[in-house]
């Protein structure tokens, strides 16, 4: 039995280039595959959208006066013998540094991530380039996913309804490449991306920074549709994609 293909992991050379942590030789290598590979480029924009949500929801605070003086008490006892103290003063800095980063992942909400994640993602497509294949042929675009991702879309004909497909693109969520196709509503582009399902809230509609979502789960299988059309347009499209028949 052949194994799913696995994430890739080298994305996580992205996190390095914009830390900085990587040699000049290596980050020109990344911003090569940034801008030739799709994957690459939603990973870059993913975690720009995570660092523009951290400054919005944590504003800086100021550490303690009363901790910062106590460190540099510490800091400032003799050291002839390897102190404790120091070290335990450098593990106090570090846990109020990295606090922030763990507030905000205990506080935020699973949900939450994934619908920044599909903004930035619907955004990125509207601004560059909204499909990766482009074609309004379901079987050229359902086979396109093919060995790219870990679960495999419906694609479904809905041009009678007013909704026809244009073509399909590789977004990333939580380091993943995952499979959206890509629909046309008179000016409007709706996003629909199929993820893992998980145990979420019970919600079925939501909008956020000026875009509508509508997620339903099928099998499992969970589909995201975003657009800035009307909510009762997407609302429309979520049905009209759920009713179609089972053999598109």
């Amino acid at each position: 039995m052949t194994e799913p293909a696995r994430p890739d992991e080298s994305l996580l050379l992205v996190h390095a280039y914009l830390d900085g942590e990587l040699d000049a030789a290596r980050a020109l290598d990344v911003e090569r595959r940034i801008a030739s590979e799709p994957a690459w480029a939603a990973e870059r924009d993913r975690i720009a959208a995570l660092r523009r949500l951290v400054r919005e929801r944590l504003p800086v605070e100021a550490v303690p006066t009363s901790l910062v003086a106590r460190v540099e008490r510490l800091a400032a006892r003799p050291r002839t013998n390897p102190s404790w103290h120091a070290l335990a003063a450098s593990i106090m800095l570090a846990a109020v540094l990295g606090s922030g980063g763990t507030w905000l992942a205990l506080r935020t909400d699973n949900t939450d991530v994934t619908v920044d994640a599909l903004v930035v993602g619907h955004v990125r497509a509207l601004m560059v380039q909204p499909t990766d294949v482009s074609s309004s042929d379901r079987h050229t675009v359902k086979p396109w996913f093919n060995g790219r991702t870990l679960q495999a879309p419906r694609v479904v004909d809905l041009t009678q309804e007013g909704f026809p497909l244009v073509g399909g693109r590789l977004d990333v969520i939580g380091r993943t490449p995952v499979p959206t196709l890509v629909y046309r509503h008179r000016q409007h582009l709706i996003s629909l991306t199929a993820l893992p399902r998980r145990a979420e809230p019970a919600w079925q509609q939501r909008a956020r920074d000026g875009y509508n979502f509508v997620r339903w789960s099928d099998g499992d299988i969970t589909y995201w549709a975003v657009s800035d059309l009307g909510a009762a347009d997407l609302d429309r499209f979520a049905q009209a994609f759920r009713a179609a028949p089972r053999g598109q």
